[in-house]
């Protein structure tokens, strides 16, 4: 029977799901790694994380879809036997726009992917953490800033996380499973490409406090210690790393 804590990175073939599956591999966690669309950039990632001597497992699902998500779960009953973390990581970025331009189609898929795709990984792993466990929501800045004239539909959705967080918090935490989220502000992956401006921190980091932009592997650490036990009286709570905006 596997006795190593188990985690599943949602969206976690590139970019801060990518380096969390390495931090979590790092703290001896073996890895349940998610991906949609990009197979090779999975298989890689597993790749590094066996290299510290944990296992991981690669499986394909659009966590948007209810169907995909339950054959997800049942894939991590059959091969893990346990679930000890989730983290929501899977999210997309439209091109750059006001709301002016934007279409139904391309708000609901927003909306959906980046929510309903937390609600319904949340609630499957809920199922499995009988003995408690540890949820992180990967929100955003931009839930507070709005994100004007750029993807209002994706802040929109960050700010939606931002509730369900605390909401879900409330609602398990008699269950021992405690709740969480961390909010990047400009960060080096290549989500800024789907927005249309591949070096939009660049541009932007100026204006922080600390005239950066940050790294994945500093999110990482961040969701690393919301779901560890160093975080153990910590629920419904956030961490902003943004860069001091």
């Amino acid at each position: 029977m596997n006795r190593s804590p188990v985690v599943l990175i949602t969206g976690s073939s590139r970019g801060i799901g990518a380096a969390t599956a390495l931090y979590f591999a790092k703290h001896g966690y073996d890895v349940c790694i998610n991906y949609k669309a990009d197979l090779a950039s999975a298989k890689l990632v597993a790749d590094q994380v066996r290299s510290f001597g944990v296992r991981a497992q690669v499986i394909k699902a659009d966590v948007s879809k209810e169907a995909d998500v339950l054959a997800l779960f049942d894939f991590i009953d059959k091969e893990f036997s346990q679930l000890d973390v989730l983290i929501n990581n899977a999210g997309i970025l439209k091109p750059q726009m006001p709301l002016l331009e934007m279409s139904a189609k391309r708000i609901n898929e927003v909306l959906t992917t980046n929510i309903t795709s937390a609600f319904l990984c949340s609630r499957e792993a809920i199922k499995r953490m009988g003995n408690g466990g540890s949820i992180v929501n990967v929100s955003s800045g931009a839930a507070k800033t709005g994100s004007p004239n750029e993807y209002i539909d994706y802040a929109a959705s960050k700010g939606a996380m931002d509730t369900f967080t605390i909401g879900l918090a409330k609602e398990v935490a008699s269950k021992g499973i405690r709740v969480n989220s961390v909010r990047p502000g400009l960060i080096y992956t290549d989500i800024h490409s789907d927005g249309g401006e591949k070096n939009r921190v660049d541009r932007l980091k100026s204006k922080l406090p600390l005239g950066r932009g940050g790294t994945p592997e500093e999110v990482a650490a961040a969701i690393y210690f919301l779901a560890s036990g160093h975080a153990s009286f910590t629920s419904g709570s956030f961490v902003d790393v943004a860069g001091g905006l």
